[in-house]
């Protein structure tokens, strides 16, 4: 699969999306390639069916479009989360309307074989929720912006805490009472800490 460029951060994707809702078709085409590579993620799960991954992707980007032209920044946080159901329902309407016009199938009819060779049929990709794919995609999202704001809103003591106790950057996870020892303080500073620097963080996020 076609390498896509870096996802917006939620800041990026805020201002764009305030541009497009202005008039501004620049800001509505980075927003589509910077989140091509959330398409790529939920054709995946499309991939063993019989349609071409470049169709597949095309008609996933319809999907995005569409999630674009009617996202309501003010009501929900994140894009993708919303941008995936469209993309999600673009695929499954290709896939029904691909079998309604060939006949009239069963649910359980095989309609392809998914990248193990298994079987698969309209109901799996039914019942099958892009929540999952939404939730590690906006996870990985999520992980790279906490790093970036690591040194940008915590103090060098509390970027030391934090990265101690939930084992940042390959760190091993330690209690508050350990890195009490190590840092040789008491376990309620080292609490106090902890709760300001995530207070901050959860501000930014």
């Amino acid at each position: 699969m076609k390498t896509f460029l870096k996802p917006l951060t939620p800041e990026e994707e805020r201002h764009y999306l305030q541009e497009y809702k202005q008039g501004s078709l620049e800001a509505k085409d980075i927003l589509i390639q910077r989140n091509l590579r959330l398409v790529a993620h939920i054709v995946k799960k499309y991939q063993g069916a019989a349609e071409e991954l470049d169709d597949l992707i095309s008609i996933g980007t319809i999907g995005l479009i569409k999630a674009i032209q009617t996202f309501d920044f003010q009501k929900a946080s994140r894009l993708s989360t919303y941008a995936a159901r469209c993309i999600d329902n673009e695929l499954l309407m290709l896939l029904r309307s691909r079998k309604k016009s060939s006949k009239e199938v069963s649910l359980y009819e095989p309609i392809g074989t998914d990248k193990e060779g298994n079987e698969i049929s309209l109901l799996d990709v039914i019942e099958t929720e892009p929540v999952d794919v939404v939730k590690n995609y906006s996870l990985k999202q999520d992980i790279d912006y906490l790093y970036q704001l690591l040194p940008k809103v915590l103090s060098p003591r509390e970027q030391e805490i934090i990265i101690l106790r939930y084992g940042l950057y390959g760190q091993k996870e330690l209690t508050q009472r350990e890195i009490a020892k190590r840092l040789k303080i008491s376990r309620s500073y080292v609490s106090r800490i902890e709760k300001n620097a995530l207070l901050k963080l959860r501000e930014q996020f």
